[in-house]
C-alpha cells in the first residue's frame, strides 16, 4: 500500500505545474523557499538538484548537512539509527532556516553540507543570498508534527512531497547502502530495522505537504 492510500493530503501534481508556480512567483518579485520531502530513497535529491538546475542553479540547503556526528552517535549508542529525526541537530537547522527566512540584504548565510563519502557534514560549505530568490530546502523531516520540526512549515513558502512505488524505493535504498559498503546482508537488515521505520513516520507528514508528486 502506498503512502497516498495510507494518508490524507493533497492531490497529484504535475511537475510542470509546480514549475509553473514558480515561473509566476519569481516573476512577480517574491522570494520562495520551497521544502521537498518524502521518505528515504523517494528521490528527493535528485528532483531537488533538477528543480535547482531548471531555476538557474538555485541553491538547495539539505537537511542531512544536520547529522549528527558519526562519533557522537557511537557514543549515545544510536549509530544504528542514524537518520532517524533525534539523530540531527535538528534546533541548528531549524535556525538556519530562520535565518534564510529573514535575511537581510548584507547578510550571506552558510549551510553545511552533507558528504555521502565520507557519511559526514561539512561546515559553512553553501552560502545563501539574497539574490537567491529561490531557495530548495531537502529533507525526510520537514513537515513532521515534533517540535522544532513542527516550526520547518511556516518557514516554508510551499512544500513538495515526492512518492515513488514501494519496490522500487525499497531495492534503490539497499543498492545506495550497497555502494557505500554495506554488505547485501547488511544493507537489507538497515533497510528494515531502520529506514523504513522512518518512513512510516513521514508519511503521517504527507497532509501538510502543498504539493503530492508520484516520481516514475
Amino acid at each position: 500500500m502506498t503512502n497516498e492510500e495510507q494518508t490524507s493530503g493533497p492531490a497529484q501534481t504535475k511537475i510542470a505545474e509546480i514549475c509553473r508556480w514558480l515561473d509566476s512567483a519569481l516573476a512577480n518579485g517574491d522570494r520562495c523557499l520551497v521544502g521537498i520531502t518524502g521518505a528515504p530513497g523517494a528521490g528527493k535529491s535528485t528532483f531537488a538538484v533538477e528543480l535547482a538546475d531548471t531555476f538557474g542553479g538555485a541553491p538547495v540547503v539539505g537537511m542531512d548537512g544536520f547529522h549528527l556526528s558519526n562519533d557522537h552517535l557511537i557514543e549515545m549508542e544510536l549509530i544504528h539509527r542514524k537518520g532517524a529525526h533525534y539523530t540531527f541537530d535538528a534546533w541548528g537547522f531549524v535556525a538556519l532556516l530562520q535565518r534564510i527566512r529573514w535575511q537581510p540584504a548584507h547578510e550571506v548565510v552558510y549551510a553545511p553540507v552533507f558528504d555521502r563519502s565520507i557519511e559526514d557534514s561539512i561546515g559553512s560549505a553553501l552560502p545563501v543570498s539574497l539574490n537567491d530568490r529561490l531557495v530548495i530546502v531537502e529533507g525526510n523531516y520537514l513537515l513532521l508534527d515534533l517540535p522544532p520540526w513542527s516550526e520547518i512549515g511556516s518557514l516554508l513558502t510551499r512544500s513538495v512531497y515526492l512518492d515513488l512505488d514501494e519496490e522500487v524505493r525499497l531495492q534503490r535504498l539497499i543498492d545506495r547502502h550497497i555502494a557505500f559498503g554495506k554488505t547485501p546482508d547488511h544493507a537489507s537488515k538497515h533497510v528494515a530495522e531502520s529506514d523504513q521505520v522512518n518512513a512510516r513516520l513521514i508519511a503521517e507528514s504527507r497532509r501538510h505537504a502543498d504539493w503530492f508528486v508520484r516520481m516514475p
